[in-house]
């Protein structure tokens, strides 16, 4: 039988890792509780030592030119805005101040412990520290982390390759430049050369920004006077790709001769049309047909890359450089922790939601390293100077990082007592879910019989069914919530996070409108953004007694200044 080749033979190839990941799938099914993408990479490490051949090529324009940008778009997409910017803080000042002290610090101290010269440790220092949301992402989703802790790992690794890359690029022409020139790394770094390479980090991330910013506005714009979601769809997948070769490879150095970050363009994007977007320009069906998309090609395309990364792992490379590869895996621990502890203690003291030790913990031991650094090495080209023991050492720290921290996460969770998500909670989000659905069918009946496409009696048929399963539903999550009252809780404080938001929106349009005067306006907007605070602490303002105000507003002491005589008032006076 002759050999096939071309597409034929790709496809082959191709068709081998989804029969490699079906099996895969079906171990994880049967043993339970098991990381989906940790046993893709197992598989792929065993199809390496058994020797089987995936002709496949694992590339740095690969990773970084198709695997990277859905994944990045899907992960910010799926991310709260509103959590996100509360935790801003902690993420930017990880991601940038705490990702720049971590290079440093392995650099230097991996110049004397790995024998290379300082550029090359420093250089790779800037390869393996960037945290890796394809990793992470995945991860923390099987997991069930708590929202929190997920967008502050997630938000720090969604940043910080932006970043991490910037240093790469750097340093990466810096050890040409001295390989070239046969100078060391004290000719080579100047006050200019820090100067220039600070420029660029802060250009690279706001350029970056703003061209997610303003491709993430033009596909919103077109996407609110639209509704057609099969359309929708291929405009997100334009956007997620578009957004990063935008950034990454048309822009850069046309308009300037800074680069822009792809990697943030594609997550501001991201968040914009997976929040902003999601809320108003995406009917019931185009929210459901595009997160439905993407959430199959965050799962299709993690399959790869997680199978593909244990298959091309150098075993033999690996094996040779072992003395490197266990010494790289503690000092890069080591530095990221130098790092979390005190940086987010000293943010801590500035902001009102502090991160508690637990979760700094989790945010060391979480900190994953695979795909963003093995796409780095693989680029580097073949006469680089250290280039096999670089991607020796890459590929072992990835490894470790993805099977012994991704293996014992959950372990290390339940150990600090953080708690995922419960039997209860996973009941709690079905019941809801189906409520919303429920809904939502009936609002769809209410149309169609509305439009004359549904007969009265049809309708009423549709309208009881859809009815008894609503109060069978809302009996159901009130008898749940009576007895979990922290869930209840929680209900309450998202929704009033939802229904403040309303209101400031009311205010604005308001104003806008002249209906209420600026100076009126700001103060009640002042008001709800007090309440917003206190909801953020996690403390409600709504009380559970109806003969209670928790939260006295303004307009009471000004009625009551004017004589007016408000009903609290009348049962305070009644009280005494």
């Amino acid at each position: 039988m002759v050999a096939e080749t071309g597409i034929a033979a790709e496809l082959i190839d191709l068709l081998s890792v989804f029969v490699i990941a079906a099996g895969v799938g079906v171990f994880v099914a049967k043993i339970g509780r098991f990381p989906y993408t940790i046993a893709l990479l197992l598989a792929g490490l065993a199809v390496s030592i058994l020797g089987i051949t995936i002709d496949i090529e694992l590339s740095h324009d690969l990773i970084l030119l198709v695997f990277l940008p859905p994944l990045l778009f899907e992960g910010a997409a799926t991310t709260d805005l509103e959590r996100f910017r509360e935790n801003l803080s902690h993420v930017l000042v990880l991601a940038v101040v705490g990702l720049i002290t971590a290079i440093l610090l392995l650099g230097i101290v991996g110049h004397f412990a790995f024998g290379f010269p300082l550029l090359v440790s420093l250089l790779f220092a800037a390869m393996i520290l960037p945290t890796d949301p394809v990793s992470v992402l995945a991860l923390f989703e099987e997991l069930g982390a708590p929202e929190r802790l997920s967008v502050l790992v997630e938000g720090e690794s969604l940043i910080n390759d932006g970043v991490g890359v910037v240093i790469f690029s750097t340093l990466f022409a810096l050890v040409l430049d001295s390989t070239a020139a046969g100078t060391d790394l004290a000719d080579l770094v100047t006050t200019s050369t820090i100067v220039d390479a600070s420029a660029d980090i802060v250009v690279a991330s706001a350029g970056g920004a703003v061209v997610g910013l303003v491709a993430g506005l033009a596909v919103y714009q077109v996407m609110y006077r639209l509704d057609e979601h099969t359309t929708e769809i291929v405009l997100t997948l334009v956007l997620a790709y578009g957004s990063f070769l935008l950034a990454e490879h048309t822009l850069s150095g046309v308009i300037s001769d800074y680069y822009f970050s792809g990697v943030i363009a594609t997550v501001t994007a991201g968040l914009l049309i997976g929040n902003r977007g999601a809320e108003y320009a995406m009917s019931a069906q185009t929210k459901i047909s595009v997160f439905n998309t993407w959430d199959t090609a965050a799962f299709l395309v993690n399959t790869l890359i997680f199978l593909l990364i244990g298959a091309k792992t150098p075993i033999n490379q690996m094996l040779a450089h072992g003395r490197l590869i266990l010494l790289a895996i503690p000092l890069v621990l080591l530095a990221r922790a130098a790092v979390v502890y005190p940086i987010t203690n000293i943010v801590n003291r500035f902001v009102p939601n502090s991160v508690p030790l637990d979760y700094q913990h989790v945010m060391v031991w979480g900190g994953l390293h695979a795909s963003i650094p093995i796409a780095l090495v693989l680029g580097l080209p073949p006469d680089f100077p250290f280039r096999e023991r670089l991607r020796a050492m890459v590929f072992g720290v990835a490894a470790f990082s993805l099977v012994v921290q991704g293996l014992t996460m959950g372990r290390v969770m339940n150990a600090l007592d953080i708690v995922t998500r419960s039997e209860t909670e996973a009941l709690y989000e079905l019941l809801v879910g189906r409520a919303r659905a429920v809904d939502a069918a009936l609002e769809s009946a209410e149309r169609l019989h509305d439009a004359g496409d549904l007969s009265e009696s049809v309708y009423e048929d549709f309208r009881g069914e859809y009815e008894r399963e609503k109060r069978d539903l809302n009996e159901t999550i009130s008898e749940l919530l009576e007895d979990n009252p922290e869930l209840r809780r929680e209900e309450l404080l998202i929704g009033e996070r939802q229904v403040l938001k309303q209101e400031k929106s009311a205010l604005m349009d308001a104003m806008r409108t002249g209906t209420v005067s600026d100076d009126v306006g700001r103060r009640l907007m002042e008001e709800v953004d007090l309440k917003l605070d206190r909801v953020q602490s996690g403390e409600s303002t709504v009380s559970d007694r109806p003969e209670e105000e928790r939260y006295e507003e303004f307009w009471r002491s000004r009625a009551a200044e004017l004589g007016l005589e408000t009903q609290l008032e009348a049962r305070e006076a009644s009280d005494d």
